[in-house]
């Protein structure tokens, strides 16, 4: 669909993975229970979403941009079923001038039909995310009991597979783009939580066990 692909460092500075972002000082992410601090540069750490890529990016380049970043991220969870400290997202956004929100959603049921299949439900659901506004969740109808209720989707019918929204003007101020010329868009995901969901996986830790017996099925 014509987006390129970048890497972004792991070690982060402070500023691209929280303060470019619009991420406010007070915020609970910013806590060091929240995030892995390196001890001797309190201003480093390592990063806990790929987004800071796209501070880096929005700054040395100019719009038109459409990007996606997949990567390792890094947060201070207890490990268990459905969490672990390390583990794969990826984030995608778009620049431009006229991006609205109705391109952010052609673009992402588009990505959900192929994945899931074409007989899939799409929805958004009104959130909150620092780095961009509006926002949404994204959730599709269950692809176990194609929206009627299981164990599975917690009897919703539905399940959440990412998030998204309009990039915030402040993330634009950050990086020197014009917020009146431009807009765009943002979501990100975790990899491991699509492949969960698509393969019946219900243990994250299989993904890093390493054992032959697991990853052969793919």
């Amino acid at each position: 669909m014509g987006f390129s692909i970048i890497d972004g460092p792991e070690i982060e500075t402070e500023y691209n993975n929280f303060t470019g972002l619009n991420i406010p000082l007070e915020h609970p992410s910013r806590e060091a229970f929240d995030t892995f601090y390196l001890k001797d540069y309190s201003k480093m750490l390592l990063r806990s979403h790929t987004s800071p890529a796209q501070v880096r990016v929005m700054k040395e380049r100019k719009p038109p941009l459409a990007v996606v970043v997949p990567g390792r991220v890094y947060r201070p969870d207890a490990v268990d079923a459905s969490h672990s400290f390390m583990f794969h997202q990826i984030e995608g956004f778009m620049v431009d001038e006229g991006i609205k929100f109705s391109d952010l959603k052609g673009l992402l049921e588009t990505f959900a039909k192929a994945v899931f299949g074409n007989d899939i439900k799409m929805r958004f659901r009104p959130h909150f995310f620092p780095f961009t506004e509006p926002s949404a969740e994204v959730d599709i109808s269950c692809i176990i009991c194609k929206g009627k209720g299981c164990s599975v989707c917690g009897r919703k019918g539905w399940l959440e597979i990412l998030g998204s929204g309009l990039i915030h003007p402040n993330v634009f101020k950050h990086v020197g783009i014009d917020a009146k010329k431009y807009t765009g868009f943002a979501f990100g995901m975790g990899v491991e939580r699509i492949a969960m969901l698509k393969y019946g996986i219900n243990d994250i830790r299989l993904f890093f066990e390493n054992d032959l017996r697991f990853l052969r099925q793919f």
